[in-house]
C-alpha cells in the first residue's frame, strides 16, 4: 500500500445524479452464521465470503443500536461480493447498551477469529452505524490490528460514565479514517462532525470527510433495509473505494 499523506479531504454532497462507471470484478458472495466467543459468552455472527478461494482482506462491520437488520447483511453480501471477508458482529446479543470494554474485547477476539481463517490476508479493516460508528471513532485507534475504518454517523463526542469519547483517542489514531456524515443529522450534529475533523486535523491525521447534503441520521438503512438512495449508493460506492485504497496490497 503506498504511503498516505497526512491531511484533509472534505466533499459536499449535493444530491442530482450519479453515474457508476465501474469496471470492477464482481465475485459471488457465500454467507453463513458463526459464533464468536468473548468474554466467556458466544456472539453470533454474521459471515460473508467471496467463493473464491485466494487470500482476500476483511472488514468487521458493526451494526446500529437497532440491531443486525437485513439491511446490515445486505450490505455484508454486497462487500463480499467486492472482494472482502465480511464478519457483522451481533454486539447486542447479552446487553443492549454493552459497555465500551465489552465491545473492545469483542471486536478483538472477532480479529482473532479471522486471523484464523485460510482466506483472510493480513489487512483487517473496521466499519460502524451510529453506535458503530462511535464504536469505529472509538476503536480503530486503539486496536493496531485494524489498518482502516470508516465510520458512518458517528457520535466523536459521546461517552457514559467512566467511558472515553471517541475525541479522546485522537493522539492514538495511526490507521486512515473515512467518516461519512449527513447535514440534517440530529442524533448526532454535523457541527459536532466538523468540531472533530478540525481537531483530527490539527493532530496532523488521516481522514477523509464525505458529506451529504440533507441526509438525517441512519440514512443508510429504511426500515430495516439497505436503502436504494442516491445518497446511500454514493456512501457505499465511498466506502469500499476507501478500503480498495486503504487495505489492498
Amino acid at each position: 500500500m503506498k504511503m498516505l499523506i497526512f491531511g484533509l479531504v472534505i466533499a459536499i454532497v449535493v444530491i442530482s445524479g450519479c453515474t457508476d462507471s465501474s469496471t470492477k470484478e464482481v465475485y459471488e458472495a457465500k454467507g453463513t452464521m458463526v459464533n464468536i466467543t468473548s468474554g466467556n459468552m458466544t456472539y453470533p455472527a454474521y459471515l460473508a465470503a467471496p467463493s473464491e478461494e485466494a487470500r482476500k482482506p476483511a472488514i468487521v462491520l458493526v451494526h446500529s443500536n437497532r440491531g443486525l437488520e437485513p439491511g446490515y447483511r445486505n450490505l455484508t453480501d454486497r462487500l463480499a461480493s467486492e472482494g472482502y471477508i465480511v464478519l457483522a458482529l451481533q454486539w447486542q446479543t447479552f446487553e443492549q447498551s454493552p459497555g465500551d470494554e465489552t465491545i473492545e474485547l469483542l471486536l478483538r477476539d472477532s480479529v482473532a477469529y479471522l486471523r484464523t481463517r485460510q482466506d483472510v490476508s493480513s489487512n483487517i479493516g473496521l466499519t460502524g452505524f451510529c453506535a458503530g460508528g462511535r464504536y469505529t471513532m472509538l476503536f480503530l485507534p486503539q486496536i493496531d490490528e485494524f489498518k482502516s475504518g470508516v465510520a458512518f454517523y458517528g457520535f466523536p463526542y459521546r461517552g457514559s460514565a467512566n467511558q472515553s469519547m471517541p475525541a479522546d483517542m485522537i493522539e492514538q489514531l495511526k490507521a486512515p479514517l473515512l467518516i461519512i456524515h449527513g447535514t440534517h443529522d440530529q442524533g448526532s450534529p454535523i457541527a459536532d462532525i466538523y468540531r472533530y475533523a478540525t481537531a483530527l486535523n490539527a493532530s496532523g491525521k488521516y481522514f477523509e470527510l464525505k458529506v451529504y447534503q440533507g441526509q438525517p441520521h441512519g440514512f443508510m438503512i429504511e426500515n430495516g433495509e439497505l436503502s436504494q438512495s442516491f445518497a446511500a449508493k454514493n456512501a457505499y460506492t465511498e466506502m469500499v473505494t476507501f478500503f480498495d485504497r486503504t487495505l489492498r496490497e
